[in-house]
């Protein structure tokens, strides 16, 4: 009788544990469940302070891409009297590429929109300035590639693609905040 009482002690007192640790569990468990998203949102917020001024950067950086890419802008910048019009597509070419180069480490930061707009405005340069030294005689000069690139700019009939990409990079910067 004796070991008969001695287990039924044994039982009575680990229900009776089980029934305190769950009824701890139930009361604790949400503390614990709060301080885990607690947790979770400061260490959202010191990312989001580490890196937002890395994304401005990278922002201010393609914008500053697209306006040295513009042909308005680099023909002025690169531009040189006596130039023919292939040293000066020689020369726009390799000034689009290694501007690109030195930014491409920026998409980490830039939406995926943003990226592809910088991607396809170099590409559509490109395609823009090769086309109008396609389009002129063998010794044409670099102002004629000069003119002939702003007046095809000109006349399109859509909006100007730099001016538009400069509006869809900001749109994506407004996001942020």
């Amino acid at each position: 009788m004796n070991e008969v009482t001695f287990l039924a002690e044994i039982v009575k007192y680990t229900i009776s544990g089980i029934m305190i640790f769950f009824a701890a569990w139930y009361f604790i468990k949400p503390m614990l469940v709060q301080n885990l998203n607690f947790q979770r949102v400061e260490l959202r917020k010191a990312s989001i302070q580490h890196t937002l001024p890395l994304r401005l950067q990278a922002y201010e950086r393609s914008v500053l891409f697209i306006e040295r890419i513009n042909p308005s802008n680099l023909f002025i910048r690169l531009q040189s009297p006596g130039m023919t019009a292939i040293q000066l597509h020689q020369l726009v070419l390799a000034e689009i590429r290694a501007e690109y180069q030195h930014n491409i480490s920026q998409q980490i930061y830039v939406s995926d929109v943003s990226w592809t707009v910088v991607k396809r405005i170099k590409d559509e340069t490109i395609g823009i300035v090769s086309s109008a030294l396609n389009s002129l005689p063998a010794e044409a000069s670099a102002m004629d590639l000069s003119k002939s690139v702003l007046t095809h700019l000109a006349n399109l009939e859509s909006e100007n693609p730099y001016d538009l990409a400069l509006s869809l990079i900001k749109r994506d910067i407004q996001n942020l905040f």
